[in-house]
């Protein structure tokens, strides 16, 4: 996958490009231009969205067509699903399949579900929960398998068609991890090539690369001991060398495609590191929140010599949960640095370009088609054009079925609808144009 990616970079946006998007697109033609257009990711061609945050990680989706300007009372609901049990994940699609974690009775299972949201088959994972209950990550899919982590450590792998495990670990008893606070795990797994990459952290290695297969210990990043954080790994290239971006409470790094680490940059981090690093290039970008901010890192050399220079940190962009997404020159997220700030900031001198208190609270933010889809962890869900000239909302509604928790799972945009999970209950909305 690392090498799959660096291919699916270009130099630029593709301009002008007319993408037909049901579950397949390769491009965009609607990002706003500014500057340099330095969002420069295209998308999985295969037209699934296999894994949290999408097939690069980056929440931003491949689909055009899309309704710029909501209706009263929002895009209407397409379908309605329940019985998915506690947990704050998202969704993957692959193949026209849906899939999530839930927990029942602190019992976490992998859920399939069809295209309109009807479970096909339910694959239990394990038991126990940890402080809120329910999983928090969203699982891989990869072909014919599923891979689901649950918070207190378990690491199954099942058949996509049936639900039958093939195999399953436990990351704090069998890999000896160890994490930075108390609210268990919460990353992603990634899926590159014959290898599973996840960050049980602790003394035997922060980064554990099994085989996808068995779940038996490839390597571990022995040269990087930290506690595993709550963000999720990132594959990238930089300077013709594949590696992996790890996001922790003591460092950000690169770890190479044997677990060596390449490059190693301080960053502390307080009481919980929970965003998905922002990768363009050769510039890394991390925010978390607890008074901390956001730090903008340029790594130079290849092979086995990098140098890393932090190159700005401020609080402007001080994300607790809820993610950013880069789009042209310009990062947005919803900042804690006064409770609950939308904020755009250029990514490359981390200059905010505007602010906005339409949101009022803590939530998580995704891309699609020139819109950001804003969803706040207690309040509206909210359309918002992309574009560093200001804020212009384009519709807002309140979500129904609300579960009376923190709405923490990231909105999915993807073949023309909009997924918001909320505990047991996932909706589907059909947002593309008539």
């Amino acid at each position: 996958m690392i090498r799959k990616m660096q291919k699916n970079r270009v130099a630029g946006l593709i301009a002008g490009a007319a993408v037909t998007v049901a579950f397949c697109a390769i491009g965009r033609s609607d990002v706003p231009k500014t500057g340099s257009d330095i969002q420069t990711q295209q998308h999985d061609v295969s037209g699934n969205w296999p894994a949290f945050r999408g097939p690069n990680r980056d929440n931003i989706s491949p689909d055009t067509g899309l309704l710029k300007q909501w209706p009263k009372g929002g895009p209407p609901l397409a379908w309605k699903a329940t019985g998915l049990g506690d947990g704050f994940a998202s969704i993957a699609i692959a193949d026209g399949r849906l899939y999530t974690l839930g927990a029942q009775n602190q019992e976490a299972a992998v859920i399939a579900m069809d295209a309109n949201g009807k479970k096909l088959w339910s694959g239990k994972l394990g038991s126990g929960s940890v402080d809120r209950p329910g999983p928090r990550s969203t699982p891989t899919v990869d072909g014919e398998r599923v891979y689901g982590l649950d918070e207190v450590g378990d690491l199954g792998c099942f058949d996509t068609a049936n639900g039958k495990q093939v195999w399953k670990i436990n990351l704090a008893r069998d890999l000896h991890g160890a994490m930075m606070s108390g609210w268990g795990y919460s990353e992603s797994v990634l899926i590159d090539g014959d290898k599973l990459l996840c960050t049980p952290g602790g003394s035997a290695g922060t980064v554990a690369a099994l085989d996808k297969n068995t779940g038996k210990v490839i390597w571990r990043s022995k040269a990087l001991t930290d506690p595993a954080a709550y963000a999720s790994l990132v594959p990238t290239t930089i300077g013709g060398t594949p590696q992996y971006i790890v996001f922790t409470g003591k460092h950000v790094a690169g770890v190479g495609a044997d677990g060596a680490v390449l490059w190693s940059a301080a960053r502390r981090g307080q009481t919980a590191v929970i965003p998905t690093p922002i990768v363009h290039g050769n510039l890394v970008f991390v925010t978390s929140e607890y008074n901390i901010g956001c730090n903008l890192f340029q790594v130079t050399g290849s092979g086995n010599s990098f140098k890393v220079e932090e190159l700005y940190h401020n609080p402007d962009m001080m994300v607790k949960h809820g993610g950013v997404v880069l789009v042209g020159d310009y990062v947005y997220g919803i900042s804690t640095k006064r409770r609950g700030i939308l904020t755009c900031m250029e990514l490359k001198t981390g200059k905010v370009a505007w602010t906005d208190k339409a949101v009022d609270s803590l939530g998580s933010i995704a891309y699609a088609d020139g819109m950001l889809y804003v969803r706040s962890e207690n309040g509206p869900v909210i359309l918002v054009e992309a574009t560093p000239d200001g804020y212009h909302e384009r519709g807002r509604f309140d979500q129904p079925s609300r579960s009376g928790r923190n709405s923490w799972a990231h909105p999915v945009v993807f073949g023309g609808k909009l997924y918001l999970r909320d505990q047991d209950v996932l909706l589907c909305y059909d947002v593309k144009a008539k």
